[in-house]
């Protein structure tokens, strides 16, 4: 698959003016005013010369992304103003930067253009190229059969399995964490009915009057989490919560759950009522060299709620071992965006990866990024518009439809190798 080089939609935009002979990157040498550009990088000519030419402000305050057009321009002393319309909120300052877009006697080629030639550069490839992406947000308790995809797939195309991994047990929550006094508002306890792994699970019950803090913590044989990389564990709310409510901490003495812990772990966002497999990497391994406390703490007043958590397990990711699922074990259900193993496959209790893609986005600013390898991009764009007549006044238009054939089959072959894809389950009803 060819590599992205994380262009911009103004960077796709430069490279697609520069093939047209439509583009001169200009620095400001004074400070001019909110109607005015001072350059002395342009060759001197006729006052008139840039009269209707596109400026594209690319740096200065309140100015970057900016488009104007010239209205009139002056040339004294090797110095060129370029006044342009309508005003700007602030003038433009020495070292500010613009593309000044256009050819001469021409004011055609609006940069607005360009950028819709981009986006419909990539429409046009939607449903053909992904955006590729991997996900480890699913866990197989060894009895589910059904998964929710996660949201930015459009397809898949491999279903892996983690076989092995460097691991060490924090806490399997099969007692109450009952390490110091009950904090107030809070009730703790073990749950044998609702668990995912091991005979329990431990809960807690917050009331309403709980505001923020601890909510309960559990001494552990001392444990060197230093060779390891993430703390991985389920977690279920009873409500619906955001990313860093809650924390799983850890500490070499007994948890206080004030944010002084060595280390404070943000759970994610939960949907309520639902168990979530956390993975969440550790902020100071080199630190953690003797943890004897795990503990849960509250960091947003989310009022009355209960939270399960289950086997709390510290690993290292850089020793995992993966075995890729054989197709026939497993299918996409489209209508509910489900990954279904087939009847009576168990996967048992394993990390799965998730590989495929999503449809490339279109662009929404100048410094958005492409989803979609330049070299298709800037190709076809610069195709589409020789065909739609924007090229120089000066091109002869045989010449300008040769051109435009050239870039369009260097785009269709740009794009061959893009859509060149196996094995793709697509989620797309159609």
């Amino acid at each position: 698959m060819p590599v992205l080089q994380g262009r911009t939609r103004l960077q796709l935009q430069q490279s697609v003016l520069f093939n047209l002979g439509a583009l001169r990157q200009l620095t400001a040498s004074a400070a001019g005013t909110t109607t005015t550009f001072v350059t002395n990088q342009m060759p001197l000519g006729a006052a008139s010369d840039h009269i209707g030419k596109w400026l594209h402000f690319t740096s200065g305050a309140n100015n970057s992304g900016l488009i104007r057009q010239v209205t009139a321009s002056s040339v004294a002393a090797s110095v060129t103003t370029l006044t342009f319309a309508p005003a700007i909120t602030d003038a433009t300052a020495n070292l500010d930067t613009a593309d000044l877009i256009g050819w001469q006697g021409d004011s055609s080629l609006h940069p607005q253009r360009i950028q819709e030639f981009l986006s419909q550069a990539i429409v046009e490839i939607t449903g053909e190229y992904f955006d590729p992406e991997e996900s480890l947000a699913l866990f197989s308790d060894g009895e589910q059969t059904r998964f929710d995809i996660p949201a930015e797939f459009a397809m898949l195309t491999r279903v892996d399995v983690r076989r092995s991994i460097a691991e060490d047990v924090i806490h399997t929550c099969d007692t109450a964490w009952d390490e110091s006094s009950v904090p107030a508002n809070v009730t703790r306890s073990v749950d044998s009915e609702d668990k995912k792994h091991g005979g329990s699970s431990v809960r807690f019950v917050i009331a309403g009057a709980f505001t923020t803090g601890k909510v309960s913590s559990d001494s552990i044989t001392s444990i060197d989490l230093r060779k390891f990389t993430h703390i991985e564990f389920w977690v279920k709310s009873t409500t619906a919560t955001v990313a860093g409510d809650f924390q799983i901490i850890l500490d070499d003495a007994n948890a206080t759950g004030d944010g002084t812990d060595l280390e404070n772990l943000a759970v994610p966002a939960l949907v309520a009522l639902t168990w979530t497999y956390v993975r969440v990497a550790l902020v100071n391994p080199a630190l953690d060299s003797a943890i004897i406390s795990v503990g849960l703490r509250a960091v947003n007043n989310i009022a009355a709620n209960t939270i399960w958590v289950d086997e709390v397990r510290a690993v290292n990711d850089d020793t995992a071992t993966w075995t890729t699922l054989d197709r026939n074990s497993w299918r996409v259900d489209v209508e509910a965006r489900d990954l279904v193993f087939v009847p009576f496959n168990r996967v048992g209790y394993k990390l799965l990866k998730i590989v495929g893609g999503d449809e490339p986005a279109l662009f929404t600013a100048d410094s958005t990024v492409t989803e979609v390898p330049e070299g298709y991009l800037i190709a076809r764009a610069t195709g589409l518009c020789l065909m739609s007549g924007l090229g120089s006044p000066s091109m002869d238009v045989a010449v300008r439809q040769s051109q435009a054939n050239m870039w369009m089959q260097k785009a269709e072959m740009d794009r061959r190798a893009l859509t060149n894809m196996t094995n793709v389950r697509s989620l797309s009803p159609s």
